[in-house]
């Protein structure tokens, strides 16, 4: 498959998946995000580097973040937040450290192709993104071969993770827009030191 091809099926599945996700899953996590104390992010993998990428954006907003398993994150209390990414909802240590937040009352949101999942199920609300994560490509891969078609070239959960990166974007331009942050006014909080 040529490269364009591929970039295009890629930005159709963000598109189509964009209109899926539902305006009630974002209003709620907008508003909890704006409610927490402190924000905590984790993922694992390319889902940990989606939400690392959303906390740079968050610092920058001026919000206080932490990546859970940083040596300088500080104990999360019940005025704080956690953000677990996860495509398949069963990433182990992403469903661990949503087992201690639940048991310390401290809310949580995830976002995950599976709202059924271990992690969904231990999270306050959920954020639907449809991606096709490791769960799918493993569902997938032998139905494909049996009917004799190729699955997308968007190894291991890809859809997912662009898709993420992408509505995380979404997310910053509608807290701006809500804390009436300008782009100067992020500017001065990005690193100087690149």
């Amino acid at each position: 498959m040529p490269v364009k091809e591929i970039m295009t099926t890629i930005a159709r599945h963000i598109l189509n998946t964009a209109e899926e996700i539902s305006d009630s899953e974002i209003n709620a996590m907008v508003k909890s995000i704006e409610k927490a104390q402190r924000i905590f992010v984790i993922g694992a993998g390319r889902s940990g580097l989606a939400a690392r990428a959303f906390a740079t954006r968050l610092v920058q907003l001026g919000m206080e973040v932490y990546v859970v398993g940083e040596t300088i994150a500080p104990g999360m209390t019940r005025r704080d937040l956690l953000l677990a990414v996860s495509g398949s909802g069963e990433t182990k240590l992403v469903v661990e450290a949503a087992k201690i937040a639940k048991s310390l009352k401290i809310p949580i949101i995830a976002v995950t192709s599976y709202p059924k999942s271990s992690l969904g199920n231990l999270s306050n609300r959920i954020v639907k993104i449809r991606g096709k994560t490791k769960v799918d490509i493993e569902k997938d891969h032998f139905k494909h071969q049996i009917e004799g078609k190729h699955s997308p070239l968007t190894p291991l959960g890809t859809l997912f993770e662009d898709t993420v990166m992408v509505f995380f974007d979404g997310i910053i331009a509608k807290l701006m827009e809500r804390r009436g942050t300008r782009e100067s006014d992020m500017q001065r909080r990005h690193s100087k030191i690149e």
